[in-house]
């Protein structure tokens, strides 16, 4: 009996550790640091153990190569790594049988995620050399870039406590879209932590963004929105919300979701984030978990955006992050199209190297097909856009593919009649961005709908 009381104390101490707020991590952190330099000493030895181990028991998951160089040449659109018009604007293609597919149309049915209209950062990693931390973020910490297999492109992989800053986010709007993609390992320990964005007013460089205390010690405002893929059982993983308001923890919550489930084989995520002002709407695939009113306090400045593991992870356990994407503005499809004669969006997003729109563009379709819908003398041509990497008839070829692609879905999906739709392609020919950064490509592989 004694040892029964023992081993039920032990569960909910280990339950409620893991329950713990930020606030309680916060506390937590300023005593740590005066351990940590003892600490670091003593487990060099058993970490590059833990590390060879490591490597060898994920081999086959996550597929670390030798350090190289990213190609830039125009042929990399044959290559996993390249950021061309080949690729969507936000990939989750993933190759594997064990992953969890983008799913369809039809369950992403009730998806009204609509990403802003002018994207202000992407980052898919492609530029960084694999095995280095990214050149353009910065880190208490350490991570590095990897390839994956049955995994599109690069990716970062974090595996060590600490926070993980892409230092090229330096302002954020009222009204704005973050998204990101998650991957973890099959059989991710219950015990390993919760992978935080936080989104905070203050600034994003300098020594207090990586202090301890750095929310109540700086009075930042904003969210914290974390993700696990367990909850205890093998039914699902864990998603969290926090908002903080001058430092002060003023709302929180813990779900479970099913989308991310390492047990069941749902090792990836994609997460789109949205705020409007105030408001704030998660969304993980195709789920919507959350969607508060008056998560961000009013009249702040939001400027830092942030990753953050608050533990080190069991041995065999990782997170990847990739295909990053933040875009501004609050799309008014109707005004745009009706009024001024053309909507543009880069919210439609397809297959690598196809014409196959992926599920997470239902919202950007769905809005679109209720502007035609309503407005029944309306014609609309569709134009298909790329950037200029590649060939340019690869290029022009595509563009118009993915044209007749978004035409055949308003015409399936939604009802549309076909007489009223009409497509062309132009290619790389016309760009409204440059095409020597990434976020400048992704505003470039785009579809215009022209009112006729």
């Amino acid at each position: 009996m004694r040892s029964l009381f023992l081993c039920l104390a032990l569960i909910a101490f280990t339950v409620a550790a893991r329950a713990q707020s930020t606030s309680d991590m916060i506390k937590q952190g300023v005593a740590q640091g005066a351990a940590q330099g003892a600490k670091d000493a003593a487990t060099v030895a058993t970490e590059k153990t833990a590390d060879k181990v490591t490597d060898k028991i994920l081999g086959k998951i996550f597929d670390k190569k030798k350090k190289t160089t990213t190609n830039n040449s125009a042929n990399n659109n044959t290559t996993a790594n390249s950021t061309n018009n080949n690729s969507e604007s936000a990939s989750t293609t993933d190759n594997s049988k064990k992953n969890n597919s983008d799913g369809s149309f039809k369950t992403y049915s009730k998806f009204d995620f609509i990403p802003g209209d002018k994207i202000l950062a992407y980052d898919d990693f492609s530029k960084d050399a694999v095995g280095d931390f990214p050149a353009t973020w910065n880190t208490n910490s350490s991570g590095e870039v990897v390839t994956a297999s049955g995994l599109q492109g690069q990716w970062l992989m974090v595996k060590k406590q600490g926070k993980f800053v892409p230092e090229y986010i330096k302002t954020l709007p009222d009204n704005f879209t973050f998204e990101y993609d998650v991957v973890c390992n099959e059989k991710y320990s219950y015990y390993s932590p919760f992978l935080s964005l936080y989104i905070l007013s203050g600034n994003n460089v300098g020594k207090e963004v990586f202090d301890g205390t750095f929310i109540p010690g700086e009075k930042r405002s904003g969210v914290r929105i974390s993700v696990h893929p367990t909850n205890g059982t093998s039914n699902g993983g864990t998603a969290q919300e926090e908002s903080f308001d001058d430092g002060a923890s003023v709302i929180k919550n813990e779900i479970n979701t099913s989308q991310f489930n390492s047990a069941g084989g749902k090792t990836k995520l994609h997460v789109s984030v949205w705020r409007q002002k105030q408001r704030l709407r998660v969304y993980l695939n195709e789920e919507k978990v959350y969607d508060l009113p008056r998560a961000f306090a009013d009249n702040k400045t939001y400027a830092t955006v942030l990753f953050e593991i608050w533990g080190d992870l069991k041995d065999q356990d990782r997170y990847l992050i990739g295909n990053i994407k933040l875009a501004a503005g609050a799309p008014d499809t109707r005004n745009k199209l009706i009024t001024e004669g053309k909507f543009v969006t880069s919210g439609i997003l397809f297959d690598v190297n196809s014409d196959k729109i992926k599920p997470q563009s239902y919202g950007v379709m769905k809005d679109i097909a209720n502007v035609i819908t309503e407005n029944s003398s309306v014609k609309v041509k569709i134009i298909g856009h790329t950037d200029s990497d590649g060939k340019d008839a690869d290029n022009l070829s595509l563009s118009k593919r993915r044209a007749e692609s978004v035409k055949a879905s308003l015409i399936k999906d939604f009802g549309i009649d076909a007489s009223r739709l009409e497509t062309d392609g132009k290619g790389s020919s016309q760009p409204v961005d440059t095409n020597n950064t990434a976020e400048g490509k992704a505003n470039n592989r785009r579809v215009e709908f022209i009112k006729q």
